[in-house]
C-alpha cells in the first residue's frame, strides 16, 4: 500500500506496467484517428488533449484500483484467510464464501492462491476448489457495481479523505482505511477524467459507427478479452466499459458482449499466473478457464434475451430520449448483466464440481515421479506479498516444507552411522543441499514481505519465522556437515559401536529427533502448546545427556580394539544430539510469549 508520509515509491513502480499496456493500446487506437478525422466531420476536435486526458483517466482508474484492492487486501486478508479455511464440503458454502472473499479483497487470483495453498497442504480436496471458484467470478462483479454508481463529484472529496487518514494517522489500520478510500477517490475521478475526454465523441460519427460494430457480440468478446489480457483485470475492463456507456457510446447488448469477453480475457491472467506453480496451481488456473469459457458458449447466443431482462431488473428513465436515456440507463443495467450472467453461471455448473475437478485431473496430470523437483517451493506465491498476513502464513508451510527434508535426515543418520551406510550417508547428503535451497527461497520471500508495510505484530511474526528457518537450517548442517563426517570417518577407522552403546545412542536420538519434529510442527501451525513441550523437554535432554556421558566413560576403559576412537566418535555424536536439541529448542521459542521463552533460557 502506498504510504504518504512515508511515500513508497517501490508500489508506484509496481502498478506501472499495468498502465503501460493500456496505454499503448489506447495509442495504438487514437494512432488512427486522423482516418477519422479525415472521413467525416469533428476535424475540430482536439486529438492531443483528448488523447491525454484519456490516458491520464485511465492511469488514475487503474492505479485507484491497485490501491483500493491492496488497501482492502491489508484490512481484510486475516479474515479473509481464517473464512476460508473453515470451509465446510457443502458446495454452495464454498461458492458463497469464494464470492465474499473476493468481493472484500477484489482479486480473483489471490483467492485462488489460497485455495491452492489449501488444497497442496490437505486441507481442501479439488472438487471443494471449483465451488470456491466459480463463486470467486461473482464476487468480481462488486467493482462493476461500485462503478456504475454515480458518485464522481465526490471523487475528490475521498481522495482528499484519504490522504488525510494516510498522512496524519499514526494508526496502521487508519492509514489502511485512508488507502482504501483515496483509492475508490481515485477509481472514481479517473472515470471522470475519461467521461469527460470522451465527451467530443458523442457527435463524432466514425466513433459513433465503430461503437456500433461492438453490437456484433464476436467482435465485442474479442475487443474486450484482448484489452483484459493486455491490462490484466477484468474488474478494470467492465469498469471501462461502463464509464462508455454513461456518454451514451454504447448499447446494453454491446455492454454484455464487452463484459464477456472481460470474463474470457481474464483466463489469461489466471493461466499466466500458473506458468511455473504446482500442479495444484495449473489445475485451478483451468478450473477458471473452463468455467469461464463455457460460461460464455453458453450465454453467447441469448445476449438479446439477458438484455431484456437487466432491462426489467434496473431503473429505467422514460423522461429521457436517445442518447441521454441511454447513457442514463446502460451503466446500471450492465452491471446488473454482469453479476446476473456470473451469479446463472454459479448455479447452472455447481452441480458439476466433481465432474470438473476430474476433467481438469485429466487434462493436468501429475508429473512422472522422476519429474518432480523436491527442492522447488510449494508454498510461496508472489500474488500474496501484498497480504503480508497471508504471505507470512505461507511461510509457515514451506518451513514444514523444508521440514520435511530434514526430518528424513535426522531419521537417518544414526543407523546410517552405526551401520557404516555409505550409501545412506550419501543421501543424507543431497538431501540437505535441497534444504539449503528451500532456505534460500524462504529467506528471500521474507525479505521481500519485509518491504511491505508491515504491523508490530506482524514485523514480530516475520523476525522469529526468519530466525526458526535459521534455525531448522543449522539442524540440517549440523546432521550434514557433522554427523555426515564422523559417520565416513568411522568407516574409514573401522570403529564398532556395542550394542550398549548403540542403544544409548538411539535412545537419545529418538528423544532429540522427537523435539526437532515437535518444534517443526509449532512453527508450521504456530502451535504454541508443542513448543511448550519442545522446552519442557529441557530436563529429560539434559539427564540422558549426563547419563550417555557417564556410559562413556565406563566404557573408555573396556577392553575392545580401537575403543579410544570408538569413544571419541561416539562423545562427539551425542555433542551434536545436543546441539540439534539447542537449535530445536531455539525454533519452540519463537512460537512462544517472549516471557514464556525468557523463563526457559
Amino acid at each position: 500500500m502506498i504510504m504518504f508520509g512515508s511515500f513508497r515509491l517501490a508500489d508506484l513502480y509496481k502498478s506501472a506496467p499495468h498502465f503501460l499496456l493500456p496505454a499503448l493500446a489506447a495509442m495504438a487506437v487514437l494512432a488512427v484517428t486522423p482516418a477519422f478525422a479525415a472521413s467525416g466531420p469533428g476535424n475540430d476536435i482536439d486529438w492531443f488533449n483528448m488523447g491525454m486526458k484519456l490516458l491520464g483517466g485511465l492511469a488514475l482508474f487503474l492505479f485507484g484500483m491497485d490501491q483500493m484492492a491492496d488497501a482492502l487486501k491489508a484490512v481484510a486478508g486475516e479474515r479473509m484467510k481464517v473464512i476460508l479455511a473453515k470451509l465446510t464440503t457443502n458446495r454452495f458454502m464454498g461458492a458463497a464464501t469464494g464470492a465474499f472473499v473476493t468481493a472484500i479483497i477484489q482479486s480473483s487470483s489471490v483467492t485462488t492462491v489460497l485455495v491452492v495453498g489449501f488444497i497442496s497442504a490437505g486441507l481442501m480436496s479439488m472438487a471443494q476448489s471449483v465451488g470456491i471458484i466459480m463463486g470467486a467470478n461473482i464476487g468480481t462483479t462488486i467493482t462493476a457495481q461500485i462503478v456504475a454508481f454515480k458518485v464522481t463529484k465526490f471523487a475528490l472529496l475521498m481522495v482528499a479523505a484519504g490522504f488525510g487518514m494516510l498522512f496524519f494517522s499514526k494508526q496502521e489500520k487508519i492509514k489502511q482505511y485512508g488507502g482504501m478510500l483515496m483509492g475508490l477517490g481515485l477509481v472514481f475521478f479517473g472515470m471522470s477524467v475519461m467521461s469527460d475526454a470522451m465527451n467530443p465523441l458523442r457527435s463524432y460519427q466514425p466513433f459513433l459507427d465503430l461503437m456500433t460494430r461492438m453490437e456484433n457480440p464476436l467482435i465485442g468478446i474479442l475487443v474486450a478479452a484482448a484489452f483484459t489480457g493486455l491490462i490484466q483485470s477484468s474488474s478494470a475492463t467492465t469498469g471501462i466499459v461502463i464509464v462508455m456507456a454513461t456518454q451514451g457510446f454504447i448499447t446494453l447488448e454491446a455492454g454484455i458482449a464487452l463484459a464477456f469477453g472481460a470474463n474470457v480475457g481474464t483466463c489469461v491472467t489466471a493461466m499466466l499466473a500458473s506458468i511455473g506453480k504446482p500442479r495444484e496451481a495449473v489445475r485451478a488456473a483451468v478450473v477458471h478457464v473452463l468455467f469461464n469459457i463455457f460460461g460464455v458458449l453458453l450465454w453467447v447466443g441469448i445476449i438479446p434475451q439477458l438484455a431484456e431482462l437487466v432491462t426489467w431488473l434496473s431503473p429505467a428513465h422514460p423522461e429521457l430520449a436517445g442518447t441521454d436515456r441511454l447513457a442514463a440507463e446502460a451503466p446500471r443495467q450492465i452491471a446488473n448483466a454482469h453479476t446476473v450472467f456470473n451469479i446463472a453461471n454459479m448455479f447452472i455448473f455447481i452441480g458439476f464440481t466433481s465432474q470438473f475437478a476430474r476433467l481438469v485431473e485429466k487434462l493436468v496430470p501429475d508429473k512422472p515421479v522422476e519429474e518432480i523437483i523436491i527442492a522447488k517451493p510449494k508454498y510461496l506465491d508472489e500474488e500474496l506479498l501484498e497480504t503480508p498476513s497471508l504471505a507470512l502464513d505461507r511461510v509457515r508451510l514451506e518451513i514444514g516444507h523444508m521440514g520435511e527434508g530434514v526430518r528424513e535426515m535426522l531419521q537417518g543418520i544414526i543407523t546410517a552411522i552405526i551401520s557404516g551406510d555409505r550409501i545412506m550417508l550419501r543421501k543424507i547428503a543431497r538431501i540437505d543441499d535441497e534444504v539449503d535451497i528451500l532456505h534460500g527461497h524462504i529467506v528471500t520471500y521474507l525479505g521481500q514481505i519485509s518491504q511491505k508495510s508491515l504491523t508490530e505484530d506482524q514485523t514480530r511474526t516475520l523476525v522469529n519465522l526468519m530466525a526458526a528457518t535459521n534455525d531448522l537450517e543449522n539442524i540440517g548442517d549440523i546432521i550434514e556437515t557433522d554427523l555426515v563426517y564422523l559417520g565416513k570417518e568411522g568407516i574409514e577407522a573401522a570403529v564398532s559401536i556395542s550394542e550398549e552403546t548403540r542403544e544409548v545412542l538411539h535412545k537419545l536420538h529418538n528423544v532429540v529427533s522427537t523435539t526437532a519434529e515437535l518444534a517443526i510442527d509449532a512453527v508450521t501451525g504456530n502451535d504454541e502448546q508443542a513448543a511448550q513441550e519442545v522446552i519442557a523437554m529441557k530436563a529429560d535432554i539434559n539427564r540422558l545427556m549426563d547419563s550417555a556421558a557417564m556410559h562413556e566413560t565406563q566404557r573408555l576403559v573396556a577392553e575392545e580394539p580401537n575403543r579410544l576412537a570408538a569413544y571419541t566418535l561416539e562423545i562427539d555424536i551425542i555433542e551434536k544430539l545436543k546441539r540439534i536439541y539447542y537449535f530445536a529448542k531455539r525454533m519452540a521459542k519463537a512460537v512462544v510469549p517472549e516471557e514464556t521463552a525468557e523463563r526457559a533460557a
